[in-house]
């Protein structure tokens, strides 16, 4: 299996899925959806009148070639879910994925955890999603098994009471960094603390 190919089995059926209510006056009901192979924009009018209770939503089913050309239901997504979506929505129709962001959690962490603890500073604020891995839990407790020749099993009940990223600089970490700071920094752009801790190391 190629490159491409590798990549590609990261996409599943479905792209992306957006729902809301149209702009008011309207009260009707849109779900918008990108597969892998068209785009499909449902619509449920919303009505008071008995006549309208029970109608069939509306569907517009288009190619991504179709729907890169028809400005008429370019118009209708942006005015629905803004301008942001209908740029997003055209970018996957062309072939442009964000595949890091499709990388499954699991191996993303299995990743982060090669790099040396002040990349993973840095990295934590490339964004949000990253910065939400480096804090879990879940990685630091892979950290602390995989990575820490001195860890022993029955440690295990100690290091969840503690918190797994406190147990790793409390029994671990020896590199010189001062641990109480870290102990109570985020991994957080915000942060300077965090910042001046990486560029220390």
């Amino acid at each position: 299996m190629g490159a491409a190919s590798k990549m590609a089995s990261l996409l599943g059926e479905k792209l992306f899925e957006i729902s809301g209510q149209g702009p008011a006056p309207s009260k009707d009901f849109y779900n918008f959806v990108i597969t892998r192979n068209e785009v499909k924009l449902t619509v449920w009018t919303i009505s008071l009148r008995r006549d309208s209770i029970f109608r069939a939503p509306k569907q517009v089913k288009s190619t991504f070639a179709n729907f890169l050309q028809d400005k008429r239901l370019q118009e209708d997504i942006s005015n629905v879910f803004g301008e942001k979506i209908l740029v997003y929505s055209l970018s996957l129709c062309q072939g442009h994925y964000d595949y890091l962001d499709r990388i499954p959690e699991d191996l993303l962490l299995r990743i982060i955890s090669f790099l040396q603890l002040k990349e993973r500073f840095v990295l934590a604020q490339v964004s949000k999603r990253f910065k939400m891995l480096c804090n879990s839990e879940k990685f630091w407790e892979m950290l602390v098994k995989n990575d820490c020749p001195d860890y022993q099993p029955n440690m295990e009940d100690l290091a969840k009471a503690l918190g797994w990223k406190l147990a790793y600089f409390t029994f671990f970490h020896t590199d010189g960094t001062k641990t109480n700071d870290i102990n109570n920094t985020d991994f957080n752009s915000n942060d300077t603390t965090s910042s001046n801790d990486a560029k220390k190391q």
